[in-house]
């Protein structure tokens, strides 16, 4: 199991600017400097990408993104395609967060097209997953996730979660400051991993599964000592170097 290595990925969501951007990758770069046995990733607004490509340049923080479409080019307006996210150098691509199932009203469907787009494009999907404080409350967790796996299992198989990474995120602690306790949050994830370990226990054993929901520079360590927790997406905490930089700690040291 060991051969997991975790992921720690900050999404800015819609925050930042041109300066904001290079000020907060000096500072990663700064914190970051030697440490080892976790990947790192950012996802700043896809209108920073330059920025953030040229900032990152000799690092080892991969760049990221928050969003794509499932067309690559044509008479789409407004949309961004995986060969443009490509071309400045983003490797992991959100898809399916919380905020854009609910505001863009984006179907499980629709999701697994965008995973399939970027598998396609040889990019990393991350796919968001999670349920309501109400589904949560009524018992149905499992059921909830389960489908949002299950939308891209039975659209593309399997074997697509293979250098695929999937986060957990419980609605009802994204930017509540409610998390998840650690216990909670490893019974998820073990429900997920022996999800699709039924279909296939290779592709099970090497899937990243992150938590994300008020992940912070205090509740991080005691969430990746969890077994089956591979790292954080970070959203508030990933705004602030020093804060950002002790969850990446955190998971390198719990996982070495």
């Amino acid at each position: 199991m060991a051969s997991r290595k975790p992921l720690v990925m900050g999404n800015w969501k819609l925050n930042g600017s041109k300066a904001f951007t290079k000020e907060l990758i000096e500072g990663l770069k700064t914190e970051l400097a030697g440490v080892e046995g976790c990947d790192v990733a950012i996802a700043p607004p896809v209108m920073y990408l330059a920025e953030a490509e040229a900032a990152l340049a000799g690092s080892k923080i991969a760049l990221g993104s928050q969003n794509v479409d499932i067309n690559v080019k044509g008479a789409f307006t407004g949309d961004i395609s995986t060969e443009m996210l490509k071309d400045f150098g983003a490797k992991y691509i959100i898809i399916g967060h919380s905020e854009r199932r609910t505001y863009h009203k984006e179907s499980d469907e629709f999701i697994a097209k965008k995973f399939g787009a970027l598998k396609e494009a040889g990019l990393v999907p991350v796919l968001c997953i999670g349920e309501t404080e109400a589904e949560n409350e009524a018992g149905k967790t499992e059921e909830v996730v389960s489908r949002q796996i299950d939308a891209v299992i039975n659209a593309l198989g399997v074997e697509a979660f293979n250098g695929a990474v999937i986060a957990y995120e419980p609605i009802w602690a994204i930017g509540t400051g409610k998390s998840a306790t650690p216990a909670q949050a490893q019974a998820v994830h073990a429900f997920i991993r022996a999800h699709i370990a039924a279909k296939s226990q290779a592709v099970a054993d090497q899937v990243i599964i992150q938590y994300g929901g008020s992940v912070n520079d205090s509740n991080a360590a005691e969430l990746f000592t969890q077994p089956d927790i591979d790292g954080a997406l970070v959203g508030g905490a990933s705004l602030k170097a020093p804060a950002f930089a002790v969850i990446v700690k955190a998971a390198a040291a719990a996982k070495a």
